[in-house]
């Protein structure tokens, strides 16, 4: 079968190549689940590990398949699998356990492993292939309303995992209710988190660095999202006008900007930090002020990466809420649809130069 991939360590190796179709029975234990791809999202891990920044192949290969936002349809079920049949829409997930307490109990999302086994990412094969077998512990049902827009749910996992930590983190408050949050970034994970947090009641004010009007604005104020650009308004400005905050959800990958939202942040308020910043950038800080403020403030700064099984099924209930309560919104976010594997350049090139591109997805099949 057609396979997109990469050869680890090698800089712009992405190609088309002929691997091995999968089989149900690939998979130990009879909990085997053929798939047909039917989108693949891409966005800028897939771009990290073609320019050979990081990513290695499963123990025998000198190849990755890349692609870790999947959607697609079960072929077929092994005969210990219960709760999902042949037709169904699924999405699989990304991690896969390792050897730490964490991953023995099903939380590898949070594992203390040093190595990541991650399709698509690290040792483990991706999705951009016309079939895929995985375990049915890792394959999330969607509904069948969701089938132009299921491919989002990975990054709305991620986007959800942050959220639902940020609420078991403060428990520890009893009676905390927020009110208003901002969201630093207003990619796909910035949008996606500005929608669920409007779909929990929360004011949200998203912050970026272009100028309105764009489409990116245009969606958040659709959900009734303020958006701000940090060309004009600092987060300072931002949190005088608007907050104080509750919540704030940085994932922009510029780093400073962490400490400049430790310090917007609201008495009881909570920093969620998702991004990840590769290099040695170095700044000057506030050290004490914003020691300060943390202290007497009872603040909490946590960072947060990937996600659960939970995550993803709280990600697909939202994505229904959004689909009812804002019909067409999601669909928007998915700005270039590339068609076929054999397109494998064009993909490429849109998630690296297309002028407003929100989410590119490869189309592998019908």
């Amino acid at each position: 079968m057609k396979a997109i991939a990469v050869i680890p360590g090698k800089p712009d190796s992405i190609h088309l190549r002929e691997v091995p179709a999968p089989r149900v029975e690939d998979v130990a234990g009879g909990r085997g689940v053929l798939v047909r791809v039917l989108r693949v999202g891409v966005d800028g891990t897939d771009k990290e590990i073609n320019a050979a920044e990081y990513g290695a192949p499963p123990p025998g290969d000198d190849y990755l398949i890349l692609g870790h936002e999947s959607l697609g349809r079960v072929q077929a079920v092994g005969p210990a699998v219960s709760g999902l049949a042949a037709g169904d829409l699924v999405v699989a997930t990304v991690r896969r356990p390792g050897s730490s307490l964490y991953d023995l109990i099903g939380m590898q999302d949070m594992t203390t492993d040093d190595t990541y086994f991650e399709r698509g990412i690290n040792l483990r094969h991706g999705y951009l292939a016309e079939l895929y077998a995985e375990s049915a512990d890792f394959l999330v049902r969607l509904p069948e309303a969701l089938r132009e827009v299921g491919v989002l749910l990975e990054p709305a996992s991620v986007a959800e995992k942050a959220i639902a930590q940020a609420w078991e983190i403060q428990r520890r408050l009893r009676v905390w209710r927020p009110r208003r949050a901002a969201v630093l970034g207003t990619g796909t994970l910035g949008l996606l988190a500005s929608l669920f947090l409007r779909l929990r009641g929360l004011a949200v004010v998203a912050l970026g660095r272009v100028d309105p009007p764009f489409l990116n604005s245009d969606l958040l104020a659709e959900i009734g999202a303020a958006y701000r650009s940090t060309a004009r308004t600092s987060l300072a400005e931002a949190a005088a006008a608007h907050g104080p905050f509750d919540l704030i959800l940085e994932g922009t990958g510029f780093s400073p900007l962490v400490f400049e939202a430790m310090e917007a942040l609201g008495k009881n308020g909570v920093l969620a930090m998702v991004s990840i910043s590769g290099g040695d950038r170095r700044s000057e800080v506030p050290c004490d002020r914003i020691n300060q403020g943390f202290v007497l403030g009872n603040k909490v700064a946590f960072g947060s990466v990937n996600a659960s099984r939970e995550d993803f099924e709280r990600g697909a209930a939202d994505l229904v809420r959004a689909e009812l309560t804002f019909p067409g919104w999601l669909d928007r976010l998915i700005t270039h649809r590339i068609r076929g594997l054999e397109n494998y350049r064009q993909l490429l090139d849109t998630l690296t130069s297309a002028k407003g591109a929100i989410k590119v997805v490869c189309e592998v099949a019908p």
